[in-house]
């Protein structure tokens, strides 16, 4: 196994960490007789030689070695190590990985047909993914159906058939016949489900009409059948972290994933799906629909009340990895969990220990539970926060949740107020301090704030980089609070000339309402400021109206030459300052189109616009009428904010109402 292992000059190569001088003993650790050291030595393989999917000269020096240990069959555990040569030649490897391991090939062919139903199951798609015959290939997939009994290694036959069918379509006719035959009786249902998930993905021309109750019902046959055994300790190692972030049931979690990615944009019968496995009498079975649950929430729109509801319900189950996964997902839905806001209610309710969850370092944070009711914006999380308020370590981010409550929080304002004036102002975390509080005190609006913000104004020191952090923030608290700041203008005034100037000239407009007094600052920045002030100050100047005429020249240029987000706040500005909407409409109609992301502010815009805003209706129709949430991407790529979106359509139809 490790005939010349000596004579590699392994202490010149290299992986994650320096020097692979220590691989030898990882490559002989992976054929010792004791499992722990096994492990290790697969945990010091991924860690460092094949770390994050990366590949290193002593990964590829590493393959001849990996293949002669995958071939000896006194050697345990070698489905791991034929897995690890997979991973090496992945794609995302690059080619000198692919290379290698397509140069001992023919090793797997071997491998497919071993004893050991772990390096079956593991080297099956390996033959699709490494060797370059595909006749050949097809041929022992078909053999190797004809003999499989294993109901573990069965439905990766299936899965290595329709990567088959992906990477030789010219070759699939033959793959597809068999996927076909595989997804109807005799098959186990575990084999049928795997091949309806590869027919979808290759061939859904082959699918029954009713897919989802055939899926739905084979899911449950399954479930019926499914052996259960001890369960597994894993070891405290990197791999076996991971198995343990592994579903129970990983298989099934894989043939269901799969019919969801092939379905893709069929959403209504991928809730149709999600609500089958959601109802299974088997808690494995809807712990994976709950996870599997957040990827469709995300990158789509739809009416999902059922489904919420159904995963609200498993927070009266006593599993707890399914009521923590439950809590997971609600958690990400803000609004769209109000469904499931009874049951959350009921487990705050059950368990205060789930209010705050303690790190092992670091601050405690909000409990999922309480931060999914809060987020929700249901207002029976707002007793519990005073609670919280009233203890004596504020957990982090809890004024962040807070402001999804404004304005049925306003009874924790008093408590906010004082936890805001007990930052202790030279701590260099004053600033992290102080951010949830002040978020809070903005969203509510609370008059009786501006002490303790002008608090911060003045006696954060200099030199510790919290003075810098808690201004902007700071300021932007007095400018919600409008004319109730008006003792704040001297320290305001006092900013007009730092970085802060164009957000300290909007709160002193608030304050006072003079616009001789901020204009000329605001025409400096907008003019002459970076960016982001230059942003800042078209948003402030559209803020004063027709008052600020002054400004149309410098938003005439930004809206013609800036970044996407300086144009739209100054054809948004422009619009606010002359009425005039030929000009700003093609600006904004340019911007949707650029950056998904500046959508929101510009339905925003379209919605006060009001008539005047009508044509752009189509942008706002078209987004309506787009299944997909506006910043994903297919393949479930992007940014996945479904707060964001959701504000997105209520402006939408808001500017529609307007019109």
């Amino acid at each position: 196994m490790f005939t010349g292992i000596d004579e590699v000059d392994w202490a010149s190569l290299r992986h994650a960490y320096g020097s692979a001088e220590d691989v030898p003993g990882l490559l002989r650790g992976l054929a010792s007789p004791d499992a722990a050291e096994r492990e290790v030595a697969l945990d010091g393989m991924y860690g460092s030689v094949h770390h994050q999917g990366n590949v290193y000269d002593s990964t590829l020096a590493c393959v001849p070695f990996l293949f002669a240990l995958a071939s000896r069959a006194e050697v345990p555990d070698r489905g791991a190590i034929v897995e690890l040569l997979v991973s090496i030649g992945a794609e995302s490897a690059g080619p000198p990985a692919q290379a290698a391991v397509r140069a001992g090939a023919e090793a797997f062919v071997s491998l497919a047909d071993d004893p050991c139903p772990g390096v079956r199951r593991a080297a099956t798609g390996a033959l699709v993914r490494f060797l370059d015959e595909p006749a050949r290939v097809l041929e022992l997939l078909r053999r190797r159906i004809t003999v499989e009994r294993d109901e573990q290694v069965l439905p990766t036959l299936a899965a290595a058939l329709g990567l088959f069918v992906r990477r030789h379509p010219a070759d699939a006719a033959g793959a597809v016949e068999l996927l076909a035959a595989q997804s109807g009786p005799p098959y186990s249902p575990g084999m049928r489900l795997a091949a309806l998930g590869q027919l979808a993905l290759g061939a859904p021309e082959r699918l029954p009409a009713d897919l989802v109750p055939t899926a739905v019902r084979l899911l449950r046959e399954r479930s019926e059948r499914r052996a259960t055994g001890p369960d597994r300790v894993d070891p405290d190692t990197l791999v076996g972290r991971i198995r343990r972030l592994r579903p129970s049931d990983e298989e099934g979690s894989y043939l269901l994933r799969t019919l969801h990615r092939a379905l893709d944009d069929r959403v209504a019968d991928r809730i149709a799906l999600l609500v089958g496995q959601l109802r299974s009498p088997d808690a494995m079975d809807r712990c994976n629909a709950v996870r599997m649950s957040a990827g469709l929430f995300r990158e789509w729109r739809a009416d999902f009340s059922v489904p919420v509801s159904l995963i609200g319900a498993q927070l009266e189950r006593l599993e707890d990895q399914l009521r923590d996964a439950a809590v997971s997902v609600l958690a990400e839905l803000f609004g769209l969990a109000a469904p499931a806001a009874d049951e959350l209610h009921a487990l705050v309710t059950a368990r205060p220990d789930l209010w705050v969850h303690t790190w092992e370092r670091g601050r405690p944070s909000l409990g999922g539970p309480l931060k999914a009711l809060a987020r929700s914006g249901d207002r029976r999380a707002v007793p519990v926060l005073g609670q919280l308020l009233a203890g004596p370590v504020v957990p982090a981010g809890l004024g962040f949740e807070v402001v999804h409550l404004a304005p049925a929080a306003a009874p924790l304002a008093p408590a906010l107020r004082h936890r805001l004036g007990q930052v202790p102002l030279d701590s260099p975390e004053a600033a992290e301090l102080a951010a949830p509080l002040l978020a809070a005190l903005t969203a509510l609006k609370d008059p009786a704030a501006v002490p303790e913000v002008l608090r911060l104004l003045r006696g954060a020191p200099d030199g510790l980089g919290a003075r810098e952090a808690l201004v902007g923030q700071a300021v932007r608290a007095l400018d919600a609070l409008g004319t109730a700041a008006r003792a704040a203008a001297p320290v305001l005034r006092g900013l007009l000339d730092t970085r802060h100037a164009a957000l300290a000239a909007g709160a002193l407009w608030s304050a006072e309402g003079d616009a001789d007094a901020v204009l000329p600052t605001l025409l400096r920045e907008l003019t002459h400021g970076r960016s982001r002030s230059a942003r800042t100050a078209a948003e402030q100047l559209g803020r004063l109206g027709a008052t600020a005429r002054d400004a149309l020249p410098g938003l005439c240029a930004l809206a013609g030459s800036g970044r996407v987000w300086e144009r739209t706040a100054a054809a948004r500005a422009w619009w606010r300052i002359d009425g005039d909407p030929d000009p700003v409409l093609p600006v904004l109609r340019a911007a949707w189109s650029e950056n998904p992301y500046a959508r929101g502010a510009i339905a925003e815009c379209l919605a006060a616009m009001g008539p005047a805003g009508a044509p752009l209706r189509d942008l706002l129709t078209a987004e309506l009428a787009t299944a997909r949430r506006h910043t994903a991407r297919p393949g479930g790529y992007g940014s996945h904010d479904i707060a964001q979106d959701e504000r997105l359509l209520a402006n939408c139809r808001r500017a529609l109402a307007s019109q």
